[in-house]
Order: C-alpha cells, then structure tokens, then sequence
C-alpha cells in the first residue's frame, strides 16, 4: 500500500494493516530463515567435498554432522546487517515449511553426499534467488508497517486521535 493511501484509512484500519504487515514480515522472516538455513548446509557440504583425501569419507561425513551446530548458528550480530528485533516462531501455516522443501528439489538434506556437486548448485541458485524474491516482499511490509506506524504516530502527536480511544475501542 502506498504511503499516500495510508492517511485515508481510519486509525482502526491503520491498527490492522500494521498488525497484518507485521505478522507476514515475521512469516516471511521465517521462511528466510529456513532458506538461509538450508543453504549454509548446502555450501557446508559443498565445502566439505574439498578435504583431501587422506582424511577418509566416513571424518568427512561426520566433520558436516559435527560442524551442523555452528553451521546452523547466527552469526554475531556485529558481522549481520542491523534488522528489526522479530521473535521468529513457525509461522501460521505449514506451507513455509513446504515451500522451503520444494526449493530444495531432489536434493535432501539428509543425504547430501548421495547427490552430484551439480545438483547442490542448482539447489543454491533456487533458494538465492528465492531468497532475494521473499527479501523484497519483506522490505514492502516493513515500509507499510513503518509507514503505518508513523501515521498513528502523527495523529497522536497532532491530536487528530486521543488515547482515550485506545480505552474505549474508538
């Protein structure tokens, strides 16, 4: 929704579109995350391929078992961009979690070594790019959130709405 629209709507309008932008921003975060997930695993494995040879199939496989927490863990905060503070929770429906297993395509995450370096490449060119779309949706709904929040905000500040009304349900 454009900034502009945003000033038509009623304050309790305004309430539920920041709500709902804010509830499919943490979705969104959610399903970004499961990507973001998937393809530290994949370049981890992907990495993993380059061991020399001496050290023996079964320390490789176990060396990507052994590395999945660290793997897995958020980098510090110092090295990631800033973001806006989310308690990521599944989402509301399970079609996040799906959608993120159909980017995957035949790769599985449960036997990555089974599978050719060309297909672990293919799967990280999917979800980078899916990546990059659900990125995009994200800044959208955080615009709207921020510009919603800014109208309440104003209206507030202004005295077109009192908190009186919060109290009443006006």
């Amino acid at each position: 929704m454009d900034a502009s629209d945003i000033g038509g709507l009623g304050l309790n309008q305004l309430r539920t579109l920041w709500r709902n932008a804010q509830e499919q921003e943490a979705d969104l975060s959610y399903l970004r995350r499961l990507l973001q997930g998937r393809l530290d695993i994949l370049r981890a494995e992907l990495d993993r391929r380059e061991i020399p040879h001496g050290a023996g199939p079964a320390a490789a496989r176990t060396d990507l078992l052994e590395r999945l927490p660290a793997i897995l863990a958020d980098l510090p905060s110092s090295v990631r961009r800033p973001a806006r503070h989310l308690t990521l929770g599944p989402p509301r429906g399970e079609e996040y979690r799906r959608e993120a297993d159909v980017l995957m395509g035949d790769v599985q995450l449960a036997d990555l070594g089974a599978h050719p370096t060309a297909d672990l490449l293919d799967a990280i060119e999917r979800l980078v790019r899916h990546e990059r779309e659900i990125s995009g949706r994200r800044q959208l709904l955080q615009r709207t959130a921020d510009d919603c929040s800014a109208e309440i905000t104003r209206r507030y500040r202004e005295g077109e709405a009192r908190v009186d009304d919060l109290l009443t349900g006006g």
